[in-house]
């Protein structure tokens, strides 16, 4: 019989212990921390970006548990791959005389099986098989061996936790967890893993000794995002500026060439993909999927809904449904920072050296990029705003919306609207500002026209509530007193 306080214990004795070397990922390790003390097989599939830090957090995680770790090799043969195979196998077994190379995938599995058994006959044990899609070459059988594998035997191993995990986001989804073959609900969890919260940045870069205030991580983070490898780069005793110049605008920068490398090492059509994240980035406010098709000249829109879905399973773009508005006009933004910086900076341009963020940073294209940039920040913490407002234990739904008049009328876009079951909506306006923000009188008459608008196009008999979300927050002047009701300065977005 299962001991309930037991499991419990070590639940939490495992998840106190891991965290002390894993940064945030805190809802990440409870899943892994409920497959230890589960008493079935379980097959969990981890997937995300490049970069994002899906190795290290299984690695990490499950390093006492770990009896097996193969990695796939992009564009590999399956000969080549079979043979780093049977090498891992004998590095694993530390053998000095190493077996022949398996024939066949069938036959490798059948030597992991035969590896596997009298490991986990008393104690748990994790099969880690990284860069799944990749060992999915052409005509090497590997994806039906694998079904074999895990259908015939290793599904009925209480001890065996199996994880596979790919960067390849699209594939995996299509191929693993909506599978209508051999491992057609054979997945037990799931991982879909995101770039670091701005909190778990700032945690991430104080555990690598980089005190930086919550300003210049903004900054990183507008540029960067969340990306863990990105933000190993950041060197101590160096400004926000200074880490970004050297990162972006030298030759040896590694994000001066990340761009073109992260998406055709993800993507088999990337050029395609690369083609709507350009026309995404030039447009802040989005794009419909009908505009969407113009973009790419395409007369249907099949192959665009795959390309829409793999941009967003892997986390560069992001929809939303605007405000009482059916699926048909959902609006898709681009959400990945550093494919927002790298377009706007980057891409084509001859200034590079150091000091050149500084200088670029006085010029009007900065100030234009900062407030998309800030907005996207904004976009990607909604719960931390709703805790700000005190309004996360409301029922509420976020949303967008836009009104596009005829010719001499005045139109209206909100970026993030709140809509709430106790019959009020938050109009939330986003800025950024190196000090605090002043609202001046153009722009006063902009907020009034944008709720007015609102109000009058939705029907809504709700109330409107305008808040402010900013850097150092709102300058208290009259313009400001009975137009704004509610204040979110960005410390509040690390909470």
């Amino acid at each position: 019989m299962i001991d309930v306080a037991a499991l419990i214990f070590l639940y939490l004795a495992i998840s106190l212990f891991i965290m002390k070397t894993i940064i945030g990922r805190i809802a990440e390790q409870s899943i892994l921390a409920n497959a230890l003390v589960s008493d079935e097989a379980e097959l969990i599939a981890v997937f995300g970006r490049r970069r994002v830090g899906k190795t290290y957090l299984i690695r990490e995680y499950y390093n006492n548990q770990m009896i097996f770790d193969f990695s796939g090799v992009h564009n590999e043969s399956l000969q080549k791959q079979l043979t780093n195979f049977r090498n891992t196998m004998a590095y694993t077994l530390n053998l000095t005389i190493r077996a022949e190379v398996p024939s066949s995938w069938t036959d490798a599995f059948f030597q992991l099986r035969n590896f596997t058994e009298p490991l986990i006959a008393k104690k748990k044990g994790v099969i880690f098989l990284d860069e799944f899609p990749w060992l999915n070459s052409p005509r090497s059988g590997f994806l039906q061996a694998f079904e074999f594998f895990w259908n015939s035997w290793a599904s009925r191993q209480k001890n065996l936790i199996v994880v596979i995990c790919g960067s390849a986001a699209s594939w995996m989804i299509q191929n693993v967890i909506r599978s209508k073959t051999g491992l057609h609900n054979r997945i037990t969890r799931k991982i879909r893993l995101l770039p670091f919260t701005l909190t778990e940045t700032k945690a991430y870069l104080r555990h690598r000794n980089v005190n930086l205030d919550e300003y210049q991580i903004m900054q990183l983070y507008m540029a960067m995002g969340g990306i863990p490898q990105y933000l190993k780069s950041v060197e101590v005793g160096k400004s926000a500026t200074q880490n970004i110049d050297q990162m972006c605008f030298t030759k040896e920068g590694i994000l001066q060439t990340e761009f073109t490398d992260l998406y055709r090492s993800l993507f088999d059509e990337a050029d395609k993909h690369i083609t709507i994240v350009k026309a995404l980035a030039a447009k802040p406010g989005g794009l419909t999927r009908k505009e969407i098709l113009e973009v790419l000249g395409a007369s249907t829109g099949g192959r665009v809904t795959s390309l829409l879905e793999e941009l967003t399973e892997s986390g560069f773009i992001t929809y939303y449904l605007p405000f009482k508005k059916n699926v048909r006009d959902t609006i898709y933004k681009l959400s990945d920072e550093y494919s927002r910086f790298y377009l706007k900076f980057i891409d084509g341009s001859r200034a590079s050296g150091a000091g050149t963020w500084l200088r670029i940073s006085e010029t009007p294209a900065w100030r234009s990029w900062s407030g998309t940039a800030f907005e996207s920040v904004c976009l990607k913490h909604i719960n931390e705003i709703k805790i700000a407002l005190g309004i996360s234990g409301i029922q509420s739904e976020p949303s967008t919306w836009r009104y596009v008049p005829g010719k001499g009328k005045a139109g209206a876009q909100i970026d993030l609207l709140i809509d709430r079951a106790d019959f009020c909506i938050n109009i939330c306006e986003m800025k950024f500002s190196t000090t605090e923000f002043s609202i001046d009188k153009k722009y006063a008459e902009e907020l009034k026209n944008k709720a007015d608008v609102f109000k009058q196009k939705t029907n809504t008999q709700k109330t409107i509530m305008t808040v402010m979300i900013t850097t150092f927050g709102t300058q208290n002047n009259s313009n400001k007193i009975g137009l704004i009701q509610n204040e979110v300065v960005m410390s509040q977005l690390f909470v």
